[in-house]
Order: structure tokens, then C-alpha cells, then sequence
């Protein structure tokens, strides 16, 4: 058995995983500096924002250790990185009340969040990948709850 804990393992597995050369945030300048603040910034404004910020208050016990997850989701998507490892749409699931409107508000906080810290193309390509995740978790949860998934999330 080692001495390393699962813990700094998936440290040291997360610190190997260097940006793939074309991931479209490297192509930008897109660093995980940047991923960094943009996450605290928003998840900042998510939790004191009257809609969602009850939502995640109740469904995230460890804010400091979700973070990371988060990071490590978005470095996953802006970098090509790989690091995160999860199942964001079972999350999601497990909250009843999510819906058009709260991936509306969503949107509307991360842009808020990419226009304080990104410039134009870096806030882009946040911005697309955003909105496909909005999009995809929207029409899951609705297919998955029976719901029609009409209409789209409203974006801006």
C-alpha cells in the first residue's frame, strides 16, 4: 500500500496535466490563473444571488473542495486538460428545482464574471462551452423529468 492519500494523488494527477497545445483557451491566453478567478468570481455571485444561491447553498457542503472541482471542470474544457473527472449532469439531477430560468440566471452571472476578468476572445470561448453546458443540462434534466424540453435557455 502507499503512503500517498487519494487525496495527493489526485493533486499530483491534476498538477500533470499540462493545457493541450490547440485547446482553444491556450490559443487565447486562457491559463489556469484565469480559470481560477473567473470560478471564484462567479460561484461568488451564484451564491448571493436570490434564485440560485439557495440551490447551491443547500446542495454544497464543501465550498473550498468544490471549487477545485470546478476548476478542474472548466480547465477540462477551455484547456483540453482532462482533469475533471465527475458527472456533472447526475449533480444536476439531484436539484428538483432547476430550470430554464435558473440556467438563464446562470448565464447571465458567468458573462458578468467573464467581462470582469477575460478579455473579448478569452470570454468567448468561456462563453461558448457555457452555453453548451446550460443547453445540454437543460434538455437532460427535461427529458429525464418527463418534461417537454421546448424553448431554449435565454442567453444575455
Amino acid at each position: 500500500m502507499s503512503d500517498t492519500s487519494a487525496s495527493e494523488r489526485a493533486a499530483l494527477s491534476r498538477a500533470k496535466r499540462d493545457p493541450h497545445p490547440n485547446a482553444p483557451g491556450a490559443e487565447v491566453g486562457i491559463d489556469e490563473a484565469l480559470i481560477e478567478r473567473v470560478v471564484v468570481a462567479f460561484y461568488a455571485k451564484v451564491r448571493r444571488e436570490p434564485l440560485l444561491g439557495p440551490i447551491f447553498e443547500g446542495m454544497v457542503a464543501d465550498w473550498p473542495s468544490h471549487l477545485v472541482r470546478l476548476r478542474d471542470f472548466w480547465s477540462s474544457l477551455v484547456l483540453l486538460t482532462g482533469r475533471y473527472k465527475g458527472a456533472p449532469f447526475e449533480a444536476h439531477l439531484a436539484m428538483p428545482e432547476l430550470g430554464t430560468d435558473h440556467f438563464g440566471t446562470w448565464l447571465r452571472l458567468f458573462d458578468e464574471a467573464l467581462a470582469e476578468h477575460c478579455d473579448p476572445a478569452q470570454a468567448e470561448v468561456f462563453r461558448a462551452r457555457a452555453e453548451r453546458v446550460a443547453e445540454s443540462l437543460r434538455l437532460g434534466l427535461a427529458m429525464r423529468r418527463g418534461d417537454p424540453p421546448v424553448g431554449g435557455v435565454p442567453v444575455r
